[in-house]
């Protein structure tokens, strides 16, 4: 009899040894799945962020050319020594929208790589809520007096504007047009 209780014991004993182990395995595959929920939340709160910086700031994007960079209002020598100038006399969300930047000798040469552009690559415009996709169609070469391709327009386009190497009374002016 006292070998059956000390059985009936020692299976209880195991019993109870199974379930804390059965607690403990629930508990950390708990903390993994909790974890990796975490994880997925904080990604999901930056992609958030991200996206709220770039659709509620003043912004240009090419992908193309891997360019994101801030918008400032004018084209004085200060505001393109920090960022893309905004010609003030052209449009904000319609029309002409004209900006300026450096493409080379500067601290910032955000438009150096215009010239790798191709008719039909999207240039993404982003002003506070307003966001404009222009698709590149027109290239050209333009003396420094043609002002001309500042002039507003019926039509939604924007003009990106800098500088020939090399040929200082020259600008290259690359056109987008609203698909």
């Amino acid at each position: 009899m006292r070998a059956f209780v000390n059985l009936k014991k020692n299976i209880v004993f195991i019993v109870i040894i199974i379930l804390i182990f059965e607690n403990v395995t629930y508990i950390c595959l708990n903390r993994k799945k909790l974890n990796v929920l975490h994880e997925a939340i904080k990604e999901e709160v930056i992609a958030q962020k991200e996206e709220h910086y770039i659709n509620y700031g003043w912004k240009l994007e090419i992908p193309e050319i891997n360019l994101l960079a801030d918008i400032e209002d004018g084209t004085t020598d200060e505001i393109l020594n920090r960022n893309i100038g905004h010609f003030e006399m052209t449009g904000y969300s319609q029309g002409n929208i004209a900006l300026a930047a450096h493409n080379r000798g500067y601290r910032v040469n955000y438009f150096s790589n215009l010239k790798d552009l191709e008719i039909g690559d999207e240039i993404i415009y982003y002003y506070n809520e307003f966001k404009k996709v222009f698709i590149l169609s027109e290239m050209k070469i333009i003396k420094d007096t043609d002002v001309e391709v500042l002039d507003d327009t019926d039509e939604n386009i924007i003009t990106l504007i800098t500088c020939v190497e090399n040929m200082p009374e020259y600008r290259r002016c690359i056109v987008g047009k609203v698909n």
